[in-house]
């Protein structure tokens, strides 16, 4: 049976005495002092170890079952659920007017990790409740708030989205979903969506979804796209249910992973639906949940990585195989636990190295939703845009090498179901593809991103990156093993840039073959930039005396092998951009 330690200390140090939270002009954040963001974590991690965590091989065995038209969830998962509504911890980050506690992004991210890492599945019913909350929450109307929002956020009613239909993913153009106005305002919906994630559980009594479809007569493709709300069951005036609105479950995906969480074929027969936002402009209403969602995606990328790592190291000191090649190191033993070969430590450096430095990554990235949304911070909010398809398509990428390397430390037992590796991996895998496929997420960071502002977003952050070296170089030891590395990491990505731009106009396809490059390029720059923020954070408890050395000197250590060992991966990923798209492109379809 798999285990899961919440890594609550290395929180703390990323909040406290890297990003310095305590100190930011962010409103809200001044009273995250260490107590308090301690015992926030503490009680979330009892939750994650006690309850969650136990739960995830038993979902993953169960899966969903649909019966009668409804989807009856794992054994256990009705009563962790009703332990996270009385915890409040579905409205950790929810705007206290409709009952959330009104805490900052962060801390819900922070929370978040915990809680996907020790159950992936059982979180996505309150992850996808979540972001249906804050699309509602940007663009609904008073009363569309006041009668959905209060019941989400305390969690007795969840939420989904709803794009994909048979014929269309990630064009949604294509879509055929129908909403026929009726005289009294609302709208007939009418349609089959497929690969809903909660669409149907027994988990809460209603189930709010948010249904892309076009009014007939409107404009053709994505500019023709509505959002509406579409109750399970409908709402009536006093707050209470009313009928069951004309919409069913069709069916249950067979899937890879992630078998405790209900992907549902959805159909709408004629159901009563509530337009959400301007007519034809569903698209921007929905970006707030899907841009959320792939937020919280890449976090669930790396959080497997982690619990898999946490797995595969445990193994690895407890395994005997064979002698350390320098001479026994376990005298009483019969043979040396498999930590002592360096292949081995390579293999765990790899993984520990990313998830630290995904973790780092991805609070960063909380921190700056927070200040774009509670400061009105336009760079900020500009700035998590460049970084939204890096955070998605990176750490997701990276997250499941890491459960497969983990997989791999235990050798032929991590290919069993006994261990639980294999679960990882299998869960880890969607991350890579739901929430717009990577490969979409590498187009709109170049197609998009990079000339946001007429490229003064992505030139602002090379400027930060530069300063930062700068303001830095004077600490020996950081401008050796950290600064000097990122300094090249980031000439590699500024040369790639550049020769999008100098390659891209004249024949799109040579920035669009180097795009997946790219996003790994930068992936790896980001995760270097917070390696070098960590390590100088280490680097000044070290020399201010602090009691824990053990930590900041193990901090360092794995710093020093990403920097080695991982972000050299840069020039790699340049060298395949600048070979332009010949290569790629050369070969006729009909001979592949």
């Amino acid at each position: 049976m798999p285990h899961y330690t919440a890594p609550t200390k290395d929180m703390q140090f990323l909040l406290h005495d890297v990003l310095k939270i305590s100190e930011a002009d962010i409103p809200g954040y001044d009273e995250l002092e260490p107590d308090f963001t301690s015992a926030v974590l503490e009680e979330a991690g009892k939750l994650s170890v006690e309850v969650l965590a136990p739960l995830n091989t038993v979902g993953d065995e169960q899966g969903c079952k649909l019966e009668n038209g409804v989807v009856r969830t794992p054994e256990g998962f009705k009563d962790a659920y009703d332990q996270m509504r009385a915890g409040g911890w579905m409205g950790l980050d929810a705007d206290p007017d409709y009952g959330g506690q009104g805490m900052p992004y962060l801390l819900h991210s922070a929370v978040g990790e915990m809680f996907v890492s020790s159950n992936m599945a059982f979180n996505m019913y309150q992850g996808l409740t979540h972001g249906a909350y804050a699309a509602i929450h940007a663009h609904g109307s008073d009363d569309q708030k006041a009668t959905y929002l209060p019941k989400m956020v305390d969690g007795a009613w969840s939420g989904t989205m709803n794009l994909t239909e048979p014929q269309c993913g990630t064009d949604l153009g294509l879509i055929r979903t129908k909403a026929e106005p009726q005289d009294d305002g609302t709208y007939k919906i009418s349609g089959q969506k497929i690969w809903i994630s909660a669409g149907e559980h027994d988990l809460t009594d209603n189930i709010i979804h948010l249904v892309l479809a076009k009014i007939p007569g409107g404009p053709e493709g994505v500019k023709g796209i509505s959002l509406f709300i579409v109750p399970k069951f409908l709402v009536n005036e006093d707050g209470s249910l009313g009928e069951r609105n004309s919409l069913s479950c069709g069916g249950l995906e067979k899937k890879m992973g992630i078998h405790g969480n209900a992907t549902c074929v959805m159909n709408y027969d004629g159901a009563t639906g509530y337009l959400i936002g301007e007519m034809h402009k569903g698209m921007r209403a929905m970006f707030t949940m899907m841009n959320e969602a792939r937020l919280g995606v890449g976090l669930q990328g790396y959080a497997q990585g982690v619990v898999a790592y946490q797995n595969a190291l445990a193994f690895a000191q407890d395994r005997l195989q064979g002698r350390a090649v320098t001479g026994t190191e376990a005298e009483d033993k019969p043979a040396d636990p498999i930590i002592v070969h360096p292949d081995v430590r390579r293999n765990l450096l790899h993984q520990k190295s990313f998830i630290e430095g995904a973790r780092a990554f991805t609070f960063w990235g909380a921190s700056l939703i927070d200040r774009a949304h509670r400061n009105s911070d336009k760079e900020a909010d500009d700035l998590i845009s460049l970084m939204t398809p890096v955070l998605k398509g990176f750490l997701t990428d990276k997250g499941f090498e890491t459960t497969v390397l983990a997989q791999q430390t235990l050798g032929g037992s991590g290919f069993t179901q006994e261990w639980g590796l294999e679960q990882f991996v299998r869960d880890a895998r969607i991350t890579m593809i739901y929430e717009g496929t990577n490969g979409i997420q590498s187009l709109d960071l170049v197609g998009r991103k990079l000339g946001l502002n007429g490229g003064k977003t992505v030139m602002g952050f090379f400027e930060m990156i530069k300063g930062y070296i700068k303001d830095n170089s004077g600490h020996e030891a950081l401008n050796a093993e950290f600064l000097e590395p990122l300094k090249k990491a980031s000439k590699d990505l500024q040369q790639a840039a550049m020769y999008f731009m100098q390659n891209g106009m004249k024949n799109p396809n040579n920035a669009l073959s180097g795009s997946y490059d790219f996003m790994h390029l930068m992936g790896h720059v980001c995760v270097g930039y917070m390696w070098a923020q960590m390590a100088k954070a280490s680097y000044e408890a070290l020399e201010n005396g602090t009691s824990d050395k053990e930590f900041h000197q193990t901090k360092l250590a794995t710093g020093r092998y990403y920097m080695a060992r991982q972000l050299p991966a840069t020039s790699m990923h340049l060298a395949r951009i600048e070979s332009g798209a010949d290569t790629v492109m050369e070969l006729e379809a009909a001979n592949f």
